[in-house]
């Protein structure tokens, strides 16, 4: 009987006004008495409802709830405007409508967008997944006012989706006895319209099936749900799922595509990583942080199935956990996410160390430099086919913000793709200005890359901007750049040999039975980003000012290259904090700091060293070039300059000129190489054939 009572819309409404008003938490606080009060101080029109306190209250209308959404909404509704109307009748007075917002259905309830089917049709779901695209906000008009072509008399239409209804006939006229239809003008400034936006919401890569394109679903957003998301957020949508006639399908008026009109959107914080943490989980954590040799465990735990590689390891799990971003009063931000380069020979597992770092990261998203343009990394305007509406939609750095994006055959980008990250790399935002659309969203995601040497094998006679095709802009950023080379060595050869063929033969060896498991090893890391912030010990910045100091002393003479510049000092912290975060210590120790100094030597030996002079010289990445090649540079241009004043200032014989360089020592070969760098940016001209001039000199 209480079903059937239950069903009369009045009944569920001043069931509703009861639960609001003496519904108690487990503290013995009526929970949604504050939260009415909270409402009306902050103006607000929404109130949230835990889906659990209502099953606690009457299972039954939880049951109708989730069985018959709209219904019963709207009876909720009616009976928070009653519930309000006690509390404050001007302000009741003054609002149409208040909504109430469902929040943690059950697990069943919880379904997957690409479970979404026809028999969740008309019912209350929740969706989580990354929103994509998102469409302006527009109006939408619920009550139509019109006014009588005839007597002028107005009249109001309550509107439904689809097209415009409008009055089959005028109630002053037909009473009068006018029966012809005269027609009606739509009074817009006396309509009623509600804000309206539409947003894609796109299952989450990490859990999107091998070899499967990812599905979405679009959602509706009303009143004060628009603009809650944006591009590349992370949310749970609960509403109800609903169809309308799909545009287009002239031959198949009876396919309808499915939509969900939202109830409620949460939106995940950036902490709030896509792996969920039991407390089960948390005390296995805690048991692992609490060893000794939880560090190395971690980085033999990178990729077992790799053989070596021990400091490209050690700084991927660095990279995996991070450091801690920091906003300083003037409002600047500074990044806490690590990014490292690997750069190497064809074969030398770089892209499997790649793929593994994306599924091992609790958000993580993996894409190669070859099929990705600059919108597909950053953020792109679409313009939809049906209705010409200009959509903001996020790229791959959008949707990894919070975690990791690998990036494959970095060097095989168009350079005009590859401009587009600069900001995404320091700045972490992606800015974007096209159709009268200027937003800025958020990239904060550490990268990861890959890229192969210029000429098929790394050279170690040269410099790495020789080795590898990328600009300094890009490489400066790099807070680690390692160089893996496939170099034979019989001792490491048969090594390595036996490892991958044992692997093939299935028989692994002792060490992968002491590894964390994948899954903990990813809750682990997530548990570590979320509560973990680490400070450094005036022991640990001691250690890293000494170091930076002793650096630059080494660059104090007139002719001294420079070792590390500030830059690779904020690299250094961000490492020391990394390291720390990896044993769950909330203070940066003076070990943290030795370790970060370790992998920053590494990497200035590997990359920021000058084979010519056995310097160290961070030049080499900063600007493209050592200082020693850089002071050889000069030695041309002033000698070219000297030579054309002598000549009255014309042009100069191209191979005099060589000729003359080559007696002050500067190798033919390299002489050759600057002219043409020159020629190429148009600092040369050749003004007739053999002959060379400076054109700054004019």
């Amino acid at each position: 009987m209480a079903n059937i009572q239950l069903l009369e819309g009045v009944n569920i409404s001043e069931r509703f006004v009861e639960f609001f008003k003496s519904f108690k938490d487990g503290k013995g606080d009526y929970k949604y008495r504050r939260l009415i009060a909270r409402l009306v101080l902050e103006n607000s029109i929404s109130l949230p409802l835990d889906f659990d306190d209502l099953l606690s209250f009457d299972s039954v209308l939880a049951e109708r709830l989730l069985d018959e959404p709209k219904r019963v909404l709207e009876a909720a509704s009616s009976a928070l405007k009653d519930v309000v109307k006690v509390e404050n009748a001007d302000y009741a007075l003054h609002v149409d409508e208040f909504f109430v917002r469902v929040s943690g259905l059950p697990d069943s309830f919880r379904v997957p967008v690409r479970k979404i089917r026809a028999t969740h049709l008309g019912r209350l779901i929740a969706v989580e997944g990354i929103v994509t695209k998102i469409s302006p906000v527009k109006q939408l008009l619920v009550e139509a006012v019109f006014r009588c072509k005839g007597c002028g008399m107005e009249s109001s239409v309550i509107q439904k989706e689809g097209r415009l209804e409008k009055p089959e006939q005028c109630p002053h006229c037909s009473t009068e006895g006018e029966h012809r239809r005269k027609g009606f003008d739509l009074v817009l400034e006396k309509s009623k319209f509600v804000d309206w936006q539409r947003f894609v919401l796109q299952e989450r890569p990490e859990e999107l099936p091998a070899g499967q394109l990812p599905r979405s679903i679009e959602v509706v957003a009303t009143h004060d749900l628009v603009d809650v998301v944006r591009p590349g957020d992370r949310a749970v949508v609960t509403g109800i799922l609903t169809v309308s006639e799909e545009k287009g399908a002239k031959n198949q008026q009876l396919i309808y595509q499915m939509y969900l009109m939202a109830n409620n959107i949460e939106v995940a914080s950036r902490e709030a990583l896509d792996v969920e943490i039991t407390p089960d989980d948390e005390k296995k954590i805690r048991e692992l942080a609490s060893r000794s040799d939880i560090r190395d465990l971690i980085v033999s735990s990178i990729a077992p199935s790799i053989y070596g590689y021990p400091e490209i390891k050690k700084a991927i799990a660095l990279l995996l956990f991070g450091g801690v971003p920091k906003l300083h009063p003037d409002g600047v931000r500074v990044r806490g996410d690590i990014h490292v380069l690997l750069i190497g020979d064809p074969g030398t597992a770089k892209s499997q160390l790649l793929r593994y770092t994306a599924a091992v990261a609790p958000r993580g998203v993996y894409t190669s430099g070859k099929g990705s343009t600059a919108a597909g990394l950053t953020a792109a305007v679409v313009r939809e086919k049906n209705t010409g509406d200009f959509f903001l939609e996020a790229g791959a750095l959008v949707l990894a913000d919070g975690g990791i994006a690998c990036i494959d055959e970095f060097d095989k980008m168009d350079p005009k793709d590859r401009v587009s990250i600069h900001e995404a790399m320091e700045q972490q935002t992606v800015s974007i200005a096209k159709a009268g659309i200027v937003a800025t969203l958020n990239a904060r995601a550490s990268i990861l890359a890959a890229a192969n040497p210029a000429f098929g094998r790394y050279l170690h006679g040269r410099p790495v901007t020789e080795n590898i095709d990328l600009p300094p802009t890009i490489l400066s950023r790099f807070d680690l750049i390692f160089v893996v080379t496939d170099l034979p060595n019989a001792e490491r050869d048969r090594a390595l040999a036996e490892y991958v063929v044992d692997f093939h033969r299935q028989v692994y060896p002792e060490s992968l039975d002491h590894v964390i498991p994948h899954e903990l090893l990813k809750k682990y890391i997530a548990y570590a980003r979320k509560y973990v912030k680490p400070r450094l010990s005036e022991a640990a910045k001691k250690k890293l000012v000494d170091f930076y100091v002793e650096m630059r002393a080494r660059s104090q003479g007139a002719d001294s290259p420079i070792a590390i510049t500030p830059r690779q000092l904020e690299a250094l912290i961000r490492l020391a904090e990394a390291h720390a975060r990896m044993s769950l210590s909330e203070v940066v120790s003076e070990s943290d700091a030795d370790a970060a100094i370790e992998l920053m030597l590494a990497f200035l030996k590997s990359v920021g060293y000058d084979v010519e002079t056995r310097q160290f010289d961070i030049d080499i990445v900063m600007t493209g070039q050592p200082k020693s090649q850089r002071d050889r540079i000069v030695a041309v241009l002033s000698l070219l300059e000297k030579m054309m004043k002598e000549a009255g200032g014309e042009a100069v014989k191209k191979d005099d000129f060589v000729k003359s360089a080559v007696e002050k020592g500067i190798e033919e070969q390299f002489v050759r190489k600057v002219l043409d760098k020159l020629y190429d940016s148009g600092e040369i001209i050749e003004p007739k054939p053999g002959y060379i001039m400076l054109l700054r000199n004019r």
